[in-house]
């Protein structure tokens, strides 16, 4: 992304604001920040929803595997950016699990015995192959959203871009789809883009952390960079407490050697202070 700014359609103040971003190939990217600030604009952006399908007004420069998404298709785009939305019954259209998964690819006009191979070679890398024959409204919440997943992995795209996967999730659900999207970055190599407001079972496995606060990229780095900084608080970021307890050390004095991206994380840090002060 190059100086991109965005209004969307009859709105006076911009969206996104001179946003100046880049993401590598395999990658795991994590955009958080304060509600309104722009993260679902941002996703949009990606696969050229932004402007197609929203219109507004777009200025500068968006770029995808190569290709200028102001000059694209969405349709073009989906073989290489795969969405997931925050709430998976919003793209959810078909009665069975199975015939979810096959609708895109039976669009594009994939041969019926491939279809049926990335079908089961994806559900078994959700571990949702019991559940094929389900209808979708009898699933639970985790597993719509694995649904929804595995109906963008059988695209095979490049870029998986996931908006706030786990509000609707209790913390085990949630956890156990951070612990899945990681392992589809590591494991597959696929770039990972997710917005997310609950850190506390993601900071420990992305690359990056960018802030976005009204429309404008406010802070970009390793969650290390990031979390150290004193105004990463300012900035309407729901820390962990185990983040939170290292600025509150940091006040009193004690300033631990890296900041702690899970509890496992701040217990190492406590018990190597602990040694240090002896």
């Amino acid at each position: 992304m190059e100086n991109l700014t965005y209004y969307y359609p009859r709105r006076k103040e911009p969206a996104l604001l001179n946003v100046n971003l880049e993401i590598d190939t395999g990658e795991f990217v994590l955009i958080t920040g304060p509600s309104g600030g722009g993260k679902s604009t941002l996703c949009r952006c990606f696969n050229a929803l932004i402007p197609n399908f929203y219109g507004g007004r777009i200025s500068g420069r968006v770029t995808v595997m190569g290709k200028d998404v102001a000059a694209s298709s969405t349709s073009e785009l989906s073989q290489h950016v795969g969405m997931v939305f925050q709430n998976p019954e919003d793209q959810i259209t078909r009665m069975s699990v199975e015939a979810e998964m096959a609708f895109g690819l039976e669009n594009l006009g994939v041969e019926r015995n491939e279809i049926s191979r990335r079908i089961k070679e994806v559900a078994e890398i959700l571990r949702i192959s019991d559940l094929l024959k389900r209808p979708v409204e009898t699933l639970s919440s985790g597993q719509q959203q694995k649904v929804a997943i595995g109906s963008v992995l059988v695209m095979r795209p490049q870029i998986l871009v996931l908006d706030e996967p786990t509000s609707e999730l209790d913390p085990k659900s949630a956890k156990d789809l951070i612990d899945l999207i990681a392992r589809l970055n590591t494991e597959l190599g696929i770039t990972v883009i997710i917005v997310e407001h609950r850190l506390n079972f993601i900071l420990d496995k992305v690359d990056r952390v960018v802030i976005i606060k009204g429309g404008r990229v406010s802070m970009d780095g390793s969650p290390q960079e990031v979390l150290r900084s004193g105004e990463v608080a300012q900035l309407g970021v729901s820390l962990p407490r185990a983040v939170q307890l290292y600025h509150m050390l940091a006040e009193m004095g004690l300033r631990l050697q890296d900041v702690p991206l899970s509890v496992e994380d701040l217990e190492v840090e406590l018990r190597g202070a602990l040694r240090w002060a002896r």
